[in-house]
Formats: C-alpha cells, sequence, structure tokens
C-alpha cells in the first residue's frame, strides 16, 4: 500500500512540473568587451531610441526625454554610458524606478545604471545638456558664414555621444532612432536621418534612421541653411552665400555614388547629401549615414580637394555598413575606406591622380611613424587603448598603414580576385560589426587560403612599423614636380607657366619637400611669384604656413596670416600641424598668445588636442553669484 501511493505521488509531482511554464531560458550574445563603454549588453541592450527634444539657444542647452526599446537579457539593471549630463528622472515601463551615477572618469564619464525588471521592454530619461558636454558646439551669429543667425552642430565619434544622449555609446550596439526636435523658428534641424529640404513654419522636424547604427553616428545640425538637390538622392546643405559654390564644387556626388556601388555593391542608405558646416568642424569630415558633415576648407573652386567627399562616401560602406566593434580596431574602418576613396578618385579621375593622393597618404604615413619612434606600439594597427582616449588612435596609422596593407593584399592576389572579395565582405558582414581578429579569420579563408597564399597577417596587424613586402607607390606627376623643385634650389628661378596647370597635390607635394637647405629669401621668392601666402586653398595655405615657420619666413606679413588662419578655422590637421611647427621652432610665446584668441573658436575635440600639445591649461571659469 505504501508503495502504490508514493508511486502515484511520484507521477503527480512529475504531471504537476510538467504543467508549470518554465523559465525564460537567457539568451547568449556574442558582445566582446568594451574598454570604452560602461554598457554590459549581453545582458540588457537598446534596439531603438526616440528622442523629443528643445534645442535652446539662448542657454545653448539641450533638453528633453529619450525613450528606448530594450532587449532584455533576463537583467535586474540596465548600463548607458552618460557624461556631463543633468539626468532628472528616468522610467521603466511607464513607471519611476531607481537610477544611479557612478564615479566620473576624465575620458568615459559616468555609468547610468537604471533598475528594470526581467521583463521590462522600454526605459525612458528626462534629462539635459550642460555647459560641459563636449559633443556641441554652440556658434554666435558672428562665427558663421552668413553672420545673420548662430550654429549648433554635434560630433559623436569617438565616444562623445555620451554627452548629448545618455547612450550605450559601444560601435558595437546598432540602433535605429527617430527624433522630434524644435529649434528656433527660422531655423532648420537635420540629422543623420531622413531629412527635411525645407524650414518648416514652427521650427519643429521630424526624423527616422531606419537602418541599424552605432551610437557615434546619431547626429545633429541646426542653423540657417538651404538644401540643393545634385540628383534624386544626393544634394547639399550650406549657408546662403555658400550654398551656390558648395553644389558646384560638389557636383560629382552622384558620379561618386555610381563609381562605389559599380566597385563594392548598392548603396544601402537611400540619400547621400553632404552639410557644410562652420570653419570651427573639427574634422575634414564625418561620415554620419545619410548626411555628411563637412568643413568649408574643401571649397577650393577647383573640386581638387573633392578626395575627401569620396571618402566619407565610402564610409557608408566601410565604416557605417561593416563598423570597428571596438575603437582598438578602429583601422577597419578608416584603412578600408582609404582603400574605397582611392578606387573612387580612380574611376572618377583617372590612376594618375589616385596615385597622388596615394604617394601623399605614404607620407603621411612616414611623418607619422617618425612621431611615434618613441612608442611603437602605437604603430600597430590592432591597438590597446584601454585607459587611454579612444582618440589616440585616430592618426595615420589606422588610415594609411591600413591602406597600405590593403593595397599590398590588392597586388598580391590581383585586382579582380581582390575586389571580389571586398563585395563579398560587405555584402556578408552588412549592418554588423566586426573585430580585427575575426577580420584575420575571414581575410585567411576568404582570400588566402582561396588563392592557396601565404601573407604576413599577423605582422601587418600585430607589429609595429611597416613590413617590407608593401606596395610602392609611384606617381609620374610628382617625379616632375620634384625636378621642378631642383632646379628652383638650383638655380632660384622658376617657369610659372609650367605650372599653372598643377593641381592642389602637386603644389603640397612640392611645397611639402623644401629641402633643409632652403632659404628665407628662397620662399620670398617663391612667395612673389605664387602668392602662396595669401592662398584661398586651405590645404595649401596649412603646408605653405608650416614652411614658413620652418624656415623663418615672415614676408607678405605671413605671421598675421597665419593667426588669422588659426583664429578661423577650426580643423584639428591643419590647427595641430601648424602649432606644431611653432613648438618644434622654439616659438612657444608666439602660439600660446594665438591659441589664447583661437581656442573658443575650436570644437573640443580640436581643443584638447592643442591643450595637450602645448601643455595648455584653460582658467577655470568664475561664476558671479548675484545677491
Amino acid at each position: 500500500m505504501k508503495t502504490s501511493t508514493s508511486i502515484i505521488y511520484l507521477l503527480l509531482l512529475i504531471m504537476t512540473s510538467c504543467a508549470q511554464p518554465k523559465a525564460e531560458e537567457p539568451v547568449v550574445y556574442i558582445y566582446v568587451e568594451e574598454p570604452h563603454s560602461y554598457a554590459k549588453p549581453n545582458n540588457a541592450f537598446i534596439k531603438h531610441l526616440k528622442l523629443d527634444l528643445t534645442v535652446d539657444f539662448k542657454t545653448e542647452v539641450i533638453s528633453g526625454k529619450a525613450t528606448y526599446d530594450i532587449k532584455n537579457n533576463n537583467s535586474t539593471q540596465i548600463i548607458l554610458d552618460s557624461k556631463f549630463l543633468d539626468i532628472e528622472a528616468v522610467n521603466a515601463d511607464g513607471k519611476e524606478t531607481e537610477f544611479s551615477l557612478g564615479a566620473n572618469d576624465k575620458i568615459l564619464g559616468q555609468p547610468l545604471t537604471i533598475t528594470i525588471s526581467r521583463d521590462t521592454k522600454q526605459i525612458e530619461i528626462i534629462y539635459k545638456t550642460t555647459k560641459d558636454t563636449e559633443a556641441l558646439q554652440w556658434l554666435k551669429a558672428q562665427q558663421t558664414a552668413d553672420k545673420t543667425d548662430p550654429f549648433l552642430f554635434t560630433q559623436g565619434q569617438a565616444i562623445l555621444t555620451r554627452t548629448w544622449i545618455p547612450i550605450q555609446d559601444s560601435p558595437q550596439i546598432r540602433l535605429t532612432y527617430e527624433a522630434n526636435v524644435q529649434v528656433p523658428k527660422g531655423l532648420m534641424a537635420v540629422m543623420s536621418a531622413e531629412n527635411p529640404k525645407e524650414k518648416t513654419e514652427n521650427g519643429m522636424y521630424h526624423f527616422k534612421m531606419q537602418q541599424p547604427i552605432p551610437a557615434y553616428l546619431i547626429a545633429l545640425a541646426v542653423g540657417n541653411f538651404d538644401y540643393k538637390a545634385i540628383s534624386d538622392r544626393t544634394g547639399v546643405y550650406a549657408e546662403k552665400s555658400m550654398l551656390t559654390k558648395v553644389h558646384d564644387e560638389f557636383s560629382d556626388m552622384e558620379k561618386m555614388v555610381t563609381a562605389a556601388e559599380q566597385l563594392y555593391g548598392d548603396y544601402d542608405w537611400d540619400q547621400f547629401d553632404v552639410i557644410v558646416l562652420p570653419p570651427s568642424f573639427p574634422f575634414g569630415g564625418m561620415e554620419n549615414p545619410r548626411l555628411t558633415f563637412a568643413t568649408p576648407t574643401v571649397i577650393a573652386g577647383d573640386k581638387s580637394l573633392t578626395s575627401l567627399i569620396a571618402h566619407e562616401l565610402a564610409h557608408s560602406w566601410s565604416g557605417n555598413l561593416v563598423t570597428n566593434a571596438t575603437w582598438n580596431d578602429f583601422w577597419l574602418n578608416e584603412g578600408f575606406t582609404v582603400y574605397f576613396e582611392m578606387r573612387i578618385m580612380e574611376a572618377l579621375y583617372g590612376k594618375e591622380r589616385a596615385n597622388m593622393l596615394a604617394a601623399i597618404s605614404r607620407q603621411d604615413l612616414n611623418d607619422e611613424l617618425e612621431n611615434l619612434k618613441d612608442t611603437p606600439s602605437a604603430t600597430k594597427l590592432k591597438l590597446d587603448l584601454k585607459g587611454k582616449n579612444p582618440d589616440d588612435g585616430m592618426n595615420s596609422i589606422a588610415y594609411d598603414k591600413g591602406y597600405l596593407l590593403l593595397r599590398t593584399l590588392e597586388e598580391t592576389v590581383g585586382r579582380e580576385k581582390f575586389d571580389a572579395f571586398l563585395k563579398q565582405y560587405f555584402k556578408e558582414h552588412a549592418f554588423s560589426t566586426i573585430t580585427t581578429d575575426k577580420f584575420v579569420t575571414y581575410l585567411t579563408t576568404n582570400l588566402l587560403q582561396k588563392n592557396k597564399l601565404t601573407f604576413n597577417i599577423d605582422e601587418w596587424i600585430n607589429q609595429p612599423g611597416v613590413p617590407q613586402n608593401q606596395a610602392i607607390i609611384n606617381s609620374d606627376k610628382f617625379k616632375i614636380v620634384e625636378q621642378t623643385l631642383e632646379e628652383f634650389i638650383a638655380t632660384d628661378k622658376i617657369d610659372k607657366d609650367m605650372t599653372k596647370e598643377w593641381t592642389s597635390q602637386e603644389w603640397v607635394h612640392f611645397i611639402r619637400n623644401f629641402p633643409n637647405t632652403m632659404t628665407a629669401d628662397q620662399m620670398k621668392a617663391l612667395d612673389t611669384v605664387f602668392n602662396f601666402t595669401n592662398s584661398t586653398n586651405s590645404y595649401i595655405q596649412m603646408v605653405w604656413y608650416e614652411q614658413a615657420l620652418n624656415y623663418d619666413y615672415h614676408g607678405k606679413n605671413v605671421d598675421k596670416k597665419i593667426e588669422t588662419f588659426l583664429t578661423t578655422v577650426g580643423r584639428r590637421w591643419y590647427v595641430e600641424t601648424i602649432f606644431k611647427a611653432y613648438k618644434r621652432n622654439d616659438r612657444m610665446e608666439d602660439a600660446l598668445k594665438i591659441y589664447e584668441k583661437s581656442r573658443p573658436n575650436y570644437h573640443s575635440v580640436t581643443a584638447n588636442t592643442i591643450d595637450m600639445l602645448l601643455g595648455y591649461e584653460p582658467e577655470p571659469e568664475v561664476v558671479i553669484l548675484e545677491k
């Protein structure tokens, strides 16, 4: 009797347990450890973001609400990145919830830890930006081209989006987003999303980005600018006085998109527009999807600097479509993009134009290798930036050593096979992220082993410097430039007619390669003939002013011109190059005087770099309290 009762009880227990709903099994995600984000995406991550924001130029504050659809992997908290933000309230599934801001790190900011339940699907954050927000640059009307209205733009790369939106600020976390943005009447707002072509009457703008992107590509610009189409899917935004000039300069944009698609597959972002920002923008360009941000310094009047547009377009595949998983893998974004840029330029303007650009890239790499000779580990493609600002890895190594590796691979395997490999790579990894190690595995399997090739890929990626097996880049036009320079040094004479068809790249090569024996008198002779000091080409200005400092040339009021350049242009590469020349030539006192004037015009990205270069410590802001 006991035995049969026990059996019946056991059967009932089994039946009851089978009827109980099983606890949801945790999902295994494959996000890698990220040294530049507090987020723990394997526990919970953002899938979609909705912003409802107001832009206030009087207080220089963006305020409002961010709503996030999240994927919760059975977690009781989600962690976002926040830096210099005022977090006012947080809700989870419509109810107020607990949150905490952790210790502040100078580079990373603070972890924003939010309490959620295991089935939370949505969170909401009410917040404001502050005066310290690094991504934003608020410009007065006089700092713009037309000088009629204020301007605002954001710069998120590498980890600055967290300073204007609380976000999981890691490149491996992709999300879609939408936004409602209220701006003052009479101004237009645009984002890295579907954009308006005309101003609205009430200053309210609506945006939608339907393709998933990493947080660093969320971007906003607000100002008095207009739109002019180039084709059905390309066009430009610029202030009124610049719109026609910008449209003419970038009129080949549709041809560039077509050439890019013929190389490596369909353009997957629907629209490719460019907005030209005020001159304080810290980069040449920023590849925000659907809307590249660009510096006015590329408007040369002869399309000679539009390789920058080809570069930002190329990012639509390498960077935006297939993204470096961490900033240690930054070369995967930029090395591929420089290679793709050269191929677009070759397709549109010929092999010699592309070779000139490639030769300058090689010179830039040599200069960077010299700059980093005391820290050889910084010349590896795969970096270790833990504890460092990821901006430290944004140099010629990622761009130009990365490009040289890919060009060497192309010459090793042959262009046809290499193009097929890249097209397959972009297609198979679309809208995803990749680490250097995964790329090496993919390369080995799909290119090297497939073609029975032995290639020292580990040396290229994990060792300092440049291996011996490297592509040799030659330019016939640069050989003529070098001969012309040699003749001038020997005779102090130069045939102006011989140089009248030279491009910006030829002039840059000419000026950059002045010998150590160059004299201030020879600089004066060249300036008399070619008027370099008063050039309207910013690239030529930059290299000429650097050489004027190197060779102690003061003619044509060049010192004043350099000061004007530094106080009106905020492009970090240009500014850093010239301030380095001041420092190298023991003119620190002059440099610091100019920097005191120019620093307020710079975006934080540029100011932080020059602060470090010059050892400059800004005075703390004094706050006067009313009685």
